[in-house]
């Protein structure tokens, strides 16, 4: 195993998180899995997550409850060169209305990818192919919380148009926290049989199920991983990685596969937390850097200036 000239501890708060980018000779960091919501919708999100409710739980009570001004501060401070506005809709009708809000905030803020996202219903492929054209880099789907199968024909054509575009989407597709019938490996690999050149990204790493989403991103070239939560002391209460996929897990970063995500800000925790869990993998300086920034500066075609 490569050891980590980074030392974990450098990342005890926040404030000192710069440091650690810094000491792996980055120019900032790229975050793949961060979320920025209208008004209404994030109130009823943040009070869901601190009521513990039944797609969440157990207790989380929300760290950054701050304004959008400022938590697009926190990241800038963090470091965050990069990242994404991630919203996800739960019932028909909606998607529409947040791609408006979402890609309007990316334009309104540096640094932010323009985001989108989309439901099972007749009208999906049109906004998708609208919000492609108008620029989007990025979309979001969850499986759990939207509660519908990702090979629901209704999304078929809309699959096509990801891979076709190769625009990624961010795919909460594992049963962590709490498992429904269309989450887990079997119905993401299903997806995948029918789109192998869909580019995905999963979220989570695909908690709990984390060996069969290894698979998943081994056997098909365009699908990716990210780190939210993972390795955190409040993941690992419940849902540790395996120690013997270690190896595994450093190959997929060094080949790119591996990208950075935290959850920001509906995190019960620092930011710093999961990049310290980062470092304690010791799987290399080479692998964090790859994870933390050029996997998805080569994705999104970022630049260090």
């Amino acid at each position: 195993m490569t050891v980590t000239d980074v030392d974990p501890a450098i990342v005890a708060a926040d404030d000192s998180v710069p440091r650690f980018w810094q000491g792996l000779g980055l120019p900032g960091l790229a975050d793949v899995h961060v979320h920025f919501l209208p008004p209404r919708l994030r109130r009823r999100v943040w009070e869901y997550f601190e009521s513990a409710g039944p797609l969440v739980g157990l207790e989380w009570p929300v760290r950054y409850r701050w304004s959008d001004e400022d938590r697009v501060a926190h990241l800038r401070r963090l470091g965050v060169r990069a990242f994404s506005a991630l919203a996800y809709a739960h019932r028909p009708g909606m998607a529409e209305e947040l791609n408006r809000w979402t890609l309007d905030f990316a334009r309104a803020t540096g640094g932010c990818l323009p985001s989108a996202t989309f439901f099972p219903e007749p009208s999906a492929p049109r906004y998708v192919a609208e919000a492609i054209d108008g620029g989007t880099r990025v979309f979001k789907v969850h499986l759990q919380v939207g509660g519908f199968a990702p090979t629901d024909p209704a999304l078929d054509e809309v699959w096509g148009l990801l891979a076709d575009a190769g625009v990624p989407v961010v795919a909460h597709a594992g049963h962590a926290p709490v498992g429904t019938a269309h989450t887990g490996p079997d119905p993401f690999a299903a997806l995948l049989a029918r789109h192998p050149r869909l580019p995905a990204i999963v979220a989570h790493l695909g908690a709990p199920d984390y060996p069969a989403f290894l698979d998943l991103a081994e056997r098909y070239e365009r699908v990716r991983l990210d780190t939210t939560m993972a390795f955190t002391p409040f993941f690992d209460q419940f849902m540790p990685f395996p120690a013997d996929e270690s190896p595994r897990l450093r190959e997929l970063g060094l080949a790119g596969k591996v990208l950075l995500g935290s959850d920001f800000p509906n995190i019960p925790y620092p930011y710093a937390d999961q990049l310290a869990g980062l470092a304690r993998l010791d799987l290399g300086d080479d692998w964090l850097r790859a994870v933390c920034w050029q996997s998805a500066a080569d994705l999104f075609d970022l630049s260090a200036d």
